[in-house]
């Protein structure tokens, strides 16, 4: 029987001796509860496995205490995607989107819905792709927008590095439905990105830096698709894989889970904040049901509940 391999987590390594730092993400039963609570269409379920994956990848190059959210924003048939990564681990997402703008556009797409994965140009349209660091209400939030500009969302995120001047990064995604050991097919996602810090080394050492730069973009963009994804390939071996010649270091790994931050005191917090003119248009015979976009919890307030929010 097949060793059980840790799954949902992020595992930092370093590339020595170019000082290279990244991390390596492995999604599964974390990936299938998000993408299978909605039964999203596949191409939606594929865009957004690619955003949860992609964040806990940029998450896990920040130090911060709060939430780090990634959100795509356009005119196509997809046409808002968000995957929250909280610094506890928490990892929540969803999409909205047009059904029959959908169904026109993958029609229309050469190689249909097999084409998903390039197709965020079609798929998304145009627009941005922004991320946010949220530390709490008493701090500055920080964001970075980009143009939604490439054929996936790894190449729009690259993108937008190639706008910083501080950092270099190399993103790679990949995102399968695979057969689990009882043959029911689930949702897995994988994500690796390098990252290269400025140096103040001399000039033969940044020549060396450079060297080994270009050497890591190659072994990561060696390694395939469903090696990313593989439940049997531990993360370690794949990175030994790919960087033993230049001595990969792994450092302890971050645990992921799937868990919504809604609450019935944030809903009625929100609710509390609205004009009662708004909030009248919300009621259905007296009362108000509130639906979480992520999680699909449902939260009933009745008459004597929002009498109560109003005093």
């Amino acid at each position: 029987m097949a060793e059980i391999l840790p799954d949902d987590l992020v595992q930092p390594f370093q590339i020595d001796p170019f000082g290279l730092r990244g991390r390596l993400v492995r999604l599964g039963p974390l990936l299938d509860e998000i993408l299978t609570r909605h039964a999203y269409p596949e191409p939606v379920a594929v865009i957004l496995g690619e955003a949860i994956a992609l964040a806990a990848a940029l998450a896990g190059a920040l130090k911060y205490d709060g939430v780090f959210t990634l959100q795509t924003k356009g005119d196509g048939p997809i046409r808002l995607v968000v995957a929250d990564v909280g610094s506890d681990g928490a990892v929540r997402g969803y999409a909205q989107y047009d059904e029959a703008k959908l169904a026109n556009a993958l029609a229309a797409m050469p190689g249909g819905a097999a084409a998903i994965g390039d197709s965020v140009p079609r798929l998304l349209g145009a627009g941005y792709l922004a991320f946010t660091v949220d530390q709490g209400e008493h701090t500055e939030r920080y964001q970075g927008i980009v143009e939604l500009q490439g054929a996936t969302l790894a190449a729009c995120a690259h993108h937008y590095f190639r706008q910083s001047e501080q950092v270099e990064a190399g993103i790679k995604v990949a995102i399968a439905r695979l057969p689990d050991r009882q043959g029911v097919p689930r949702w897995r996602a994988g994500s690796m990105m390098i990252q290269r810090l400025p140096s103040e080394a001399d000039a033969s050492k940044r020549e060396a830096a450079e060297d080994g730069w270009r050497r890591a973009m190659i072994l990561m963009s060696s390694s395939r698709s469903h090696e990313l994804v593989d439940p049997e390939l531990a993360p370690e071996a794949l990175l030994f894989r790919l960087f033993h010649e230049d001595g990969v270091r792994a450092y302890r790994r971050h645990d992921l889970v799937a868990r919504c931050r809604c609450s019935r005191e944030r809903v009625e917090r929100v609710l509390r904040m609205l004009p009662a003119e708004e909030l009248a248009t919300m009621k259905a015979d007296g009362h108000i049901v509130v639906t979480c976009e992520f999680c699909s919890a449902a939260y009933h307030l009745d008459k004597a509940e929002l009498h109560a929010l109003a005093t």
